[in-house]
């Protein structure tokens, strides 16, 4: 529960402080004073988004701080999943700086507005005008019947089922979409795929084939210059080896004379007998190698071949030509492969839908069950409020799955005698939208376990003996929730154990929004007010004493 709400530099608000009571709180103050604005500051704890504009000052940032005991709502798990440190005082802090950029703190850690607005779920509900609209919208009386009936952690697991077939079939239907296109494409694909498992494509092999190609093409040259190199070597005219023996000789002749001539004698042998070695490798070269025009039309053809499927392709590789045909042949054997595949994920969608409606059954009967009780419950609450005459009926049909279920359910509303219950949007007025939302908030109160319910002019539309009832309700509430009740009754105001005033200062250039914590003359005095004016009879100040005493 909120033990200690700080705001400051926040719209109307230079700087409040206020200590609520665990149990039932009272707002009161004139229009405009700013009694909706401590809720706006309050849903910014909540994970609400806010802008430069709710600065008092411009040059000064907001902060907005609430401290909540969190002691006996089991919420380690929470702090646990966010990486966050735990204690059962629980400090939220909002800041805004002048720029309007926002940060969020739960403990002194930053964190997202997603995550201070899952645990503000769990601090407190806020009633407003907003949400008194909101009960027309089917999804928010689906969100009733559910925290009723108790069916909030079937739903949870019935979410997952849903999204289990509604994937499953997703991928069905994908599967078959791409099947039927790869049906249509099977007769290409097959003849795609012939082409390139006829060429027998190995890795490496363009290379190799553009090698010997080269040599093929310059084979009569390459004949030609080998010949004569062996000729110019070892011919019968000005041969090499012939000088290159005398030069031997020669040399061998002298090297007896001293070192110098023995090494130059070993040199020109050694390079005699390499040079040799040479010649007659370049005669059996020149004798064998002859012109293929044979072999040169195949290589140019093979070569053909493969150019040929490059650019059909575009590719630029023998390797990634021999990766298409794996990806044809991959493709052919899924469209065999696909009667197969589609009975698998066929038999998926059947027992995904299968648990699904299981589920959906389950929680739709759990919530049929609680229907009749949740209308007798409504109905007397609702004559307690004074609508002796309201009739609540919850209409229900079955429908599609959807993440709901297969329930159409829609609560019917009449405040008046003989007058066919209907949707509620087409039939109360504000003061019957009020006690309606505030009968359900009274049931739903122990259902949720919210810590902190707050009530932003619930009373609007009512007074006098049903303003009481309702108060006496709220102190009921109290009993296990921290209430806050912002109120223009003075039935309801007198009832809070704490009273708040809120007004407005007009003393400086720029009027400020203030609260104090009345004390008991002040309280007296304020609902005495409230009753008569701002200058109260004594009638109405004796009625205010008496609305305090009971």
């Amino acid at each position: 529960m909120l033990q200690k709400l700080l705001i400051k530099n926040y719209a109307l608000i230079q700087e409040l402080n206020i200590n609520p009571s665990s149990n039932l709180n009272t707002i009161t103050g004139e229009t405009g004073a700013g009694k909706s604005i401590m809720l706006g500051a309050v849903g910014l704890l909540l994970g609400k988004r806010a802008d430069t504009k709710v600065l008092y000052s411009s040059d000064t940032k907001c902060v907005v701080e609430g401290l909540f005991d969190i002691g006996e709502y089991n919420l380690n798990h929470f702090f646990e999943r966010e990486d966050l440190d735990y204690d059962t005082e629980c400090v939220i802090r909002r800041e805004i700086s002048t720029s309007g950029k926002s940060r969020a703190f739960i403990n002194d850690t930053p964190v997202t507005l997603d995550v201070l607005k899952n645990l503000g779920n769990h601090l407190m509900d806020i009633h407003s005008q907003h949400e008194t609209l909101l009960i027309g919208d089917q999804d928010f009386q689906l969100r009733i019947i559910d925290a009723y009936a108790g069916t909030i952690e079937a739903l949870t697991k019935y979410k997952s089922s849903f999204s289990t077939y509604t994937k499953a079939k997703k991928s069905l239907k994908h599967f078959k979409d791409t099947a039927d296109q790869m049906q249509q494409e099977k007769d290409f694909n097959q003849f795609l795929f012939d082409e390139l498992d006829k060429a027998q494509l190995k890795n490496n092999e363009q290379e190799d084939l553009e090698e010997k190609l080269e040599l093929l093409e310059n084979g009569e040259l390459i004949k030609l210059k080998l010949s004569e190199a062996h000729q110019l070597m070892d011919g019968p005219e000005l041969a090499a080896i012939h000088n290159l023996h005398q030069a031997t000789e020669s040399l061998k002749a002298i090297q007896s004379y001293g070192k110098d001539f023995q090494e130059l004698s070993e040199r020109l042998n050694s390079s005699f007998i390499e040079i040799q070695d040479i010649s007659k490798e370049l005669e059996i070269t020149a004798n064998e190698f002859e012109h293929q025009p044979e072999e040169l039309q195949q290589t140019q053809e093979r070569l053909s071949l493969i150019y040929s499927l490059q650019q059909k392709h575009h590719v630029d590789s023998v390797e990634a030509l021999m990766k298409i045909k794996s990806d044809l042949e991959g493709q052919l054997l899924a469209v065999q492969d696909a009667e197969g595949s589609e009975l698998k994920l066929q038999k998926a969608v059947d027992e995904a839908y299968a648990q699904m409606d299981q589920e959906a059954q389950q929680i739709s009967k759990q919530r049929i069950e609680h229907f009749q009780n949740l209308e007798k419950e409504l109905r007397s609450l609702l004559a307690g409020l004074g609508m002796e005459d309201a009739v609540v009926k919850i209409d229900n049909q079955e429908k599609e799955h959807d993440k709901s279920g297969i329930d159409d359910i829609r609560i019917l509303f009449s405040a008046n005698k003989g007058v066919a219950p209907q949707n509620l949007k087409n039939v109360a007025s504000g003061g019957e939208f009020s006690r309606l939302m505030f009968a359900i908030k009274y049931i739903m109160a122990d259902k949720i376990a919210m810590p902190t319910i707050i009530f932003d002019e619930i009373d609007t539309g009512i007074s006098g003996e049903v303003a009481i009832k309702m108060v006496n309700m709220m102190q009921k509430m109290a009993e296990n929730h921290q209430v806050i009740t912002i109120s223009h009754l003075p039935q309801i105001a007198a009832k809070g154990d704490q009273h708040y005033f809120v007004y407005k200062d007009n003393s400086a250039d720029k009027s400020i929004s203030k609260i104090k914590l009345l004390d008991e003359k002040e309280r007296s005095l304020e609902i005495a007010k409230m009753i008569g004016g701002e200058n109260p009879s004594d009638s109405a100040i004796q009625s205010a004493k008496e609305l305090l005493e009971h």
